[in-house]
């Protein structure tokens, strides 16, 4: 058999009709689609709203432990030579203020008249150096006891 002389099936399609049906299916699939899309849109901006809020949280609470953590830092951090120069500068200050004081208190009875004026400073000035370096030590050994303890 030669194939011109098989039957053809017999199309009952309206030329009118057609048209309209493949239209009405590309209109269907279309609304289909942009609901979906709506829909995956909106899903979407809320997952992203979610993932911003929890990185904003958590933002904010690294913030505060990095603060804190500096705090704590600040508090520990051996003293530098600014802060001894610091530290040396107000000692000159308020052992000038001290030593116009005791210039300024009424002299010592019984001391048949010698005047004791630079002895006395040179004493005060010693037993103040001592005092500032007994509390150094009181205060660095303080220091390390509460860090070892920390």
């Amino acid at each position: 058999m030669e194939h011109w002389a098989l039957p053809m099936a017999n199309r009952r399609t309206n030329p009118k009709e057609l048209p309209d049906a493949v239209r009405d299916a590309v209109e269907r699939t279309v609304q289909a689609t942009v609901g979906g899309a709506q829909s995956t849109r909106d899903r979407t901006r809320d997952t992203l709203d979610e993932l911003v809020k929890s990185a904003e949280s958590q933002a904010r609470e690294v913030r505060e432990r990095v603060r804190e953590a500096i705090g704590e830092l600040e508090e520990r951090r051996p003293a530098t030579q600014e802060d001894v120069a610091s530290l040396r500068k107000e000692l000159r200050a308020i052992s000038r203020r001290l030593d116009a004081i005791e210039e300024r208190l009424p002299a010592k009875r019984g001391n048949s008249g010698r005047s004791t004026g630079s002895r006395k400073k040179s004493t005060s000035r010693s037993s103040k150096v001592d005092a500032a370096r007994s509390a150094a030590k009181r205060s660095s050994g303080s220091r390390s006891s509460r860090s070892r303890s920390s």
